[in-house]
């Protein structure tokens, strides 16, 4: 059985990987904070080693575990929280590479990170994103460990938190919001589905030789962008909401990325293709949220 160390289990995307994992008969070692809530691990917990990070010595999953075959990290820090750039930069730099070089110390052949596709001088987050994917192009110069850097897309999926942009559209037109002020919408996003990035992941588990050692750089999206506004505007539809869509009523951020698209060449020849389309995948999270309010009444 080979095994996997997850960052990140008890988060949205992390906890999709792990009841992924598991079912595909890889055993799963989590990394993760003492306070983290496993409310989305709940039906697995019992299934995973868990490690508490506070005080944790990064070599002892890999003394105590026979071996680790890959990482796959999807932990980070957005910034949202009100985090210093001190705290964001040990959360998405710091953390990582000491995993990094740990895992290559170990013989750990495969190194999954999860990237951003913001532009880097956005905030603090898109920043150190970038900056640690070039550190794992650094390290992983000397080909003793294959660093996948999947740039993944704009993801979205049932359960997913509240202050993404996805999931706040959809709760407001939901609970129909009077208005909704909105940029002119005009930057091209490519959307995907939790459950088709996840199936990235496991494929790229599943098939990492095929992969050389060194610096690999994956797109992992759907590959067929649309504008916000036209995202904003299905949604706005299929929820048959009331609330009147503002355009053009915010401005666009600084160094506001207009076009997003991922190239998913290189998946697609390994055989994975994306299969959830937006409409399918929006109205999952409709029926998920319609269920939850009449479970909460």
């Amino acid at each position: 059985m080979s095994t996997i160390l997850l960052t990140g289990a008890t988060g949205f995307l992390g906890s999709h990987i792990a009841k992924a994992m598991l079912a595909n008969g890889y055993k799963v070692v989590a990394l993760k904070r003492r306070a983290s809530s496993l409310h989305r691990l709940e039906s697995i917990a019992k299934d995973i080693v868990f490690y508490d990070l506070e005080g944790l010595d990064l070599a002892t999953p890999f003394k105590q575990q026979s071996r680790i075959d890959a990482v796959i990290h999807t932990a980070t820090c957005y910034g949202r929280g009100g985090e210093s750039a001190k705290q964001i930069f040990q959360a998405n730099i710091g953390f990582p590479l000491q995993l990094l070089e740990t895992a290559t110390f170990f013989n750990t052949e495969t190194f999954l990170n999860t990237d951003s596709i913001l532009h880097p001088h956005l905030n603090a987050y898109a920043l150190s994103k970038k900056q640690f994917a070039d550190w794992g192009r650094q390290l992983a110069k000397n080909d003793r460990i294959r660093f996948i850097n999947i740039r993944l897309e704009h993801m979205y999926g049932p359960g997913d938190d509240a202050s993404k942009f996805t999931t706040w559209v959809l709760g407001q037109c939901l609970e129909n919001v009077p208005e909704l002020a909105l940029t002119k919408g005009e930057q091209q996003r490519d959307f995907i589905c939790v459950f088709d990035a996840v199936a990235a992941y496991t494929y790229l588990v599943q098939h990492r030789n095929a992969l050389s050692l060194g610096f690999q750089e994956l797109g992992l999206g759907s590959s067929k962008p649309i504008s916000v506004r036209h995202f904003v505007e299905i949604v706005h539809r299929l929820t048959a909401s009331q609330t009147r869509l503002i355009f053009g009523a915010l401005p666009y951020r600084a160094q506001e990325q207009m076009q997003s698209c991922a190239d998913t060449t290189t998946l697609q020849a390994m055989g994975w293709h994306c299969k959830i389309n937006l409409e399918e995948g929006l109205t999952r999270i409709i029926e998920d949220m319609a269920m939850k309010t009449r479970m909460h009444r």
